[in-house]
């Protein structure tokens, strides 16, 4: 597991559909460790993220995914996640990350791009599988690279640019 998995508090995962990587389990030990589990929630062109525990009522969004039904003062931003799970469908050796073209986590990590960022670094976790992982992709100006990557065969930490087989 990523170093810092213990001191998270906030897990943000997601609904897996079309074949995603499936975060059940990792949100299971979340709750277990008494940790709050959010899911993604559209907001126009972002996310916002709203509290989840397993009974909780959905609603589908407009891509047909389902997001927990809570209160607008429930909804949390993406500065307020630790850990973040993203979905891919192919990341790189340097964290760069490509998901399915809506732009959603890039638009709403944004802040972690700017150069004077002072404020809370959510973790960036892509979920994916050992095929998913590709030599290079490019990189654009807006793309929010991921801080790690787990697929069924290794760890990927990009930052120290190391990997970590199970």
């Amino acid at each position: 597991m990523e170093p810092g998995f213990t001191e998270a508090a906030a897990i943000a995962g997601y609904w897996a559909c079309q074949g995603e990587l499936d975060p059940a389990p990792l949100l299971e030990r979340a709750w277990t460790e008494d940790k709050t589990v959010y899911l993604p929630v559209l907001a126009g062109d972002t996310l916002l993220f709203a509290p989840y525990q397993p009974d909780d009522p959905l609603r589908r969004n407009r891509f047909n995914i389902p997001e927990p039904e809570v209160p607008l003062a429930d909804l949390r931003l993406p500065s307020d996640m630790d850990w973040v799970l993203t979905p891919l469908v192919a990341f790189d050796a340097m964290g760069t990350r490509l998901g399915m073209g809506g732009g959603f986590y890039d638009r709403s990590f944004a802040f972690l791009l700017e150069p004077g960022w002072q404020g809370h670094h959510p973790q960036l976790l892509g979920l994916g599988y050992a095929f998913q992982r590709v030599e290079a992709l490019i990189r654009q100006p807006w793309d929010v690279p991921l801080d790690a990557a787990v697929t069924e065969e290794a760890l990927y930490l990009f930052a120290k640019n190391q990997v970590r087989e199970p």
